[in-house]
């Protein structure tokens, strides 16, 4: 019988998609990349902040502005509070 082929999705030999290796890497420094850009634009869009939103930011200051709206999001969505 042949063997069958390996799905790296679930090879449990191979290393895992959410670990990089240091070449692959990307510094702080580096612009945000597509999918930051994308969510930062829905989020900031949803929080009524459009100027959360820059296409020149990198990746650490995009991360860091995701990181505030989703808490500011958060807590926007819980009940209300008693005055």
């Amino acid at each position: 019988m042949a063997a069958q082929p390996t799905n790296p999705k679930f090879d449990p030999r191979l290393a895992s998609n959410t670990e990089k290796s240091p070449q692959d890497q990307v510094s702080g420094d580096d612009l945000m990349t597509g999918a930051q850009a994308s969510y930062l634009k829905t989020l900031s869009q949803q929080a009524h902040e459009p100027e959360a939103f820059s296409e020149h930011l990198t990746t650490a200051e995009a991360s860091k502005r995701i990181a505030v709206l989703k808490a500011k999001l958060k807590l926007f969505s819980g009940p209300p509070h008693a005055a």
